[in-house]
């Protein structure tokens, strides 16, 4: 294993074992970010009953390609990509926009504390100058510091390739989405890592397509989540954050 975790990497540009680690632990579940307060949508069509065990799979399916890959998984490989060049006004860019995006102040809220959370502890356990470089940013409000934005500064300062980055948060949040399930009671823990494994093909998908898009390309459109997620923000009872 190289001693520079940023130098780590295979000779036919794949990952390397050091950045393979830090990508585990950046999307383990006990990774401590937040993600765990997240439904990330469910428990608002789980109120609405707009959701069955059976439909668990399909709404995280469309969740991927209509929202989180056209916003989230893009603004991380545009942030990797920014943070590796070293261009940080196009990563306040990247950052401000995915925070426009999210059209209420949950999914706000929710983007700026997880990514917050992630940045503090990624300085901490991976280090390096662009996490540094990107919290003097936050700090001085020149940046909100959503979640998928401080991901994709962390996987660039551990070397982590830009795809590999994608292709990880992507499955982080869908293992989040069906722990979600589970809590729930929409699904169980078996079945859980049946739907997780079920939709790989729509992550490897979702992921080529967040690759090629541009900052004008930014953001996904969901109108029906979008509404589940506002009704959830007045809900009296509540599990999730979101």
């Amino acid at each position: 294993m190289s001693a520079d975790p940023t130098a780590d990497a295979t000779a036919d540009g794949g990952i390397g074992s050091a950045a393979l680690l830090v990508s585990l632990q950046l999307t383990d579940s006990s990774f401590p970010s937040g993600f765990y307060t997240l439904s990330h949508g469910l428990e608002g069509y789980a109120q609405a009953r707009a959701v069955t065990p059976e439909g668990v799979p399909e709404l995280l399916a469309d969740l991927l390609r209509h929202s989180v890959g056209p916003s989230d998984a893009t603004a991380l490989a545009l942030a990797h990509r920014a943070a590796s060049a070293g261009d940080w006004a196009e990563l306040g860019e990247v950052d401000r926009r995915l925070y426009a995006a999210k059209l209420n102040e949950g999914l706000r809220r929710a983007a700026t504390r997880t990514g917050r959370q992630l940045l503090d502890i990624a300085r901490a356990c991976v280090g390096g100058a662009p996490l540094d470089r990107y919290a003097e940013l936050v700090a001085a409000k020149r940046a909100p510091g959503t979640q998928a934005v401080a991901a994709g500064v962390a996987y660039a300062a551990a070397g982590v390739p830009v795809r590999a980055a994608v292709v990880s948060d992507l499955f982080a949040f869908s293992a989040s989405f069906t722990g979600a399930a589970l809590r729930l009671r929409l699904t169980d823990h078996v079945r859980a890592q049946v739907v997780l494994r079920a939709t790989a093909p729509v992550i490897e998908e979702v992921a080529e397509a967040a690759l090629l898009r541009e900052l004008a390309d930014l953001g996904g459109c969901v109108p029906l989540a979008d509404v589940m997620s506002a009704r959830h923000e007045r809900a009296e009872a509540r599990l999730f954050a979101t």
